[in-house]
């Protein structure tokens, strides 16, 4: 009980002090017993979560029926994303703020169905990741990056500002992927949970759009289903009447429906029905001291023992060894290189698809366009920075 009520007095301090700030709190450190146990790196890891949905477009033979594929995968994935892959009622928790040059890289998957991934953090001020994502059997690959903005007013506001592209080789084409900003509702009373509102649009390079309305529940938690979604597929050439191809109709962390252009159901999908696939990493002796796993070790085991000292201590550790870092030229955020990641200034593919919605790139808010750089990756051995470590030389 004693416990109990540090944690709720520690709660609402932590509350006060966000409610007093105005502008980004992404670098907000929170409370130990707040914290999830993994970084924001390892959150691209639920987009592959389900191989066989992450690859089912390669499978599919007409262009409408790919993007149904990858409306499914896409909706699929976002409990996964927002809930850090615990169960929606256990809530959510705040994932530990990567560090610049943190690396996650994992697979999940077997029998040639193996999905792998590689993130970055490519920038700290402003915080910005970036993912590559790929299955070499079917050759289906996405590449993204993200940067997200914090803000409080009573909910925790979460803004994404970036893109993903999906590519899949067998049919040279590109799908233009959202990254929707998310609310977390529930805050006050202790009870914490993700609602997306607005309405994003997946755009596919044959001329098709699926076009996603979120709503969830009431901004005061009256009205609406929580974490409602309704998409709708069209030709692109049909904007004004946006004549329904196929629709897909659910709550994205409970079931979703999709039906064709008659209303008829042809699918029914539980998003907690089928289970995840064991993710793997290399064991934490064989691990980079730069991957995510290796690098906060002693904050992860702290966290799940409840250590909250320990989390504190070995955090503190690695954040001070962070700013260490930064004061050297050679080391400093300005002159730093990513690994696995080139910084261009523009991405036409993208750009063409955002056009059809009118939207623009917006790489000035990003440090610029993030690109896997795959001739460098493949030339990578460990130790990757030599004796450089997140905590500066050995």
């Amino acid at each position: 009980m004693a416990e109990n009520g540090q944690h709720h007095s520690s709660l609402k301090q932590f509350l006060a002090s966000i409610a007093s700030i105005r502008g980004d709190l992404s670098s907000i450190t929170a409370p130990p017993f707040l914290l999830a146990d993994k970084s924001t790196t390892e959150f691209p890891r639920y987009w592959i979560e389900h191989p066989d949905l992450f690859c089912a477009p390669a499978y599919e033979q007409t262009p409408e029926r790919r993007l149904l594929a990858v409306l499914k995968s896409f909706l699929a994935s976002l409990r996964g994303q927002q809930y850090a892959g615990r169960d929606g009622s256990d809530g959510i928790k705040k994932p530990l703020n990567a560090f610049l040059g943190e690396i996650f890289i994992g697979e999940c998957g077997i029998g040639g169905e193996e999905c792998k991934l590689i993130s970055e953090q490519v920038s700290h001020h402003p915080p910005v990741t970036a993912c590559y994502l790929w299955n070499e059997k079917h050759g289906v690959r996405a590449e993204g990056y993200t940067r997200q903005e914090i803000t409080f007013n009573g909910n925790v506001n979460i803004q994404q500002i970036g893109y993903a592209i999906m590519h899949l080789d067998g049919f040279d084409e590109d799908y233009l992927l959202p990254l929707p900003s998310v609310k977390v509702s529930g805050i006050l009373s202790g009870n914490p949970y993700p609602e997306i509102h607005g309405t994003y649009n997946i755009v596919s390079s044959t001329g098709l759009i699926a076009e996603i309305e979120f709503t969830g529940k009431g901004f005061f938690g009256f009205g609406g289903q929580k974490n409602y979604a309704r998409g709708t597929i069209f030709r692109a050439d049909d904007m004004s009447k946006k004549t329904p191809l196929f629709t897909a109709e659910g709550s994205w962390s409970d079931t979703l429906q999709f039906k064709d252009a008659n209303g008829k159901v042809i699918d029914r999908y539980e998003i907690g029905g089928v289970p995840a696939s064991e993710f793997r990493t290399e064991p934490l002796d064989q691990q980079d001291p730069w991957e995510s796993r290796k690098a906060w070790a002693g904050v992860i085991e702290s966290i799940r023992r409840g250590d909250m000292q320990g989390v504190a201590d070995h955090k503190s550790a690695l954040e001070n060894g962070q700013r260490e870092l930064r004061k050297h030229d050679d080391t400093s955020e300005e002159n730093w290189q990513p690994l696995f990641y080139r910084n261009e200034t523009s991405d036409p593919v993208a750009e063409k698809l955002m056009a059809v919605v009118g939207q623009k790139l917006q790489a000035d808010k990003t440090c610029g366009v993030w690109k896997f750089d795959v001739t460098r990756a493949n030339q990578l051995e460990r130790p990757w920075r030599g004796d450089l470590t997140p905590r500066g030389k050995q």
